[in-house]
């Protein structure tokens, strides 16, 4: 039985949902956003709620009840608020910088390597922190984890592209043997 499921999802002043053949439509001050519902769940949206509730009580149904109601809160809060994710990039010489929509990265490799940033998430950069905004939680995740991918802090100097709230586990290096 999911607890996180049966919760229902405040819906604040400004934001609209509408549900039609399986695909929900928020939109809100920020922007628009869109999901594939699937058929083993519904939503419906009354008096300022919206609650997800499902067809069956089998397993899957359960489970899919939580992950979507997560998702629907998502987008809500995306829609009126925005997320944001910050990256911090340590070493000497690491530094980034911003050139249009395309991120130039520092990161200690022979040439620096340049990402393009997907539609639908602002970055903001100020030589070694990433400043990373959108209405999708999902595709800002996603977009951070492939700019840490770049350079991954390596655990003897800590050394890389990080989150700004990660905590690197140290090694000891040679000298910590004897």
């Amino acid at each position: 039985m999911s607890r996180i499921g049966k919760k229902p999802i405040a819906i604040p002043s400004g934001v609209d949902i509408k549900l039609d053949e399986g695909l929900l439509k928020v939109k809100g001050p920020k922007g628009e956003l869109e999901r594939k519902i699937h058929p083993k769940v519904s939503v419906t949206v009354e008096a300022g709620t919206a609650q997800v509730s499902i067809q069956d009580e089998s397993r899957e149904s359960r489970a899919l009840q939580g992950l979507f109601r997560m998702l629907v809160a998502n987008m809500v809060t995306g829609v009126s608020q925005g997320f944001e994710k910050a990256l911090e990039i340590v070493g000497v010489g690491y530094r980034a910088e911003l050139k249009d929509r395309t991120a130039v990265l520092n990161v200690g490799y022979s040439q620096p390597v340049n990402f393009e940033l997907p539609e639908g998430v602002d970055a903001k950069i100020d030589k070694t922190k990433i400043v990373l905004s959108s209405i999708d939680k999902e595709l800002l995740g996603l977009t951070a984890a492939k700019i840490r991918s770049i350079r991954k802090p390596e655990p003897y100097k800590g050394k890389g592209i990080k989150y700004a709230d990660e905590m690197i586990r140290r090694k000891a290096g040679k000298t910590g043997v004897k």
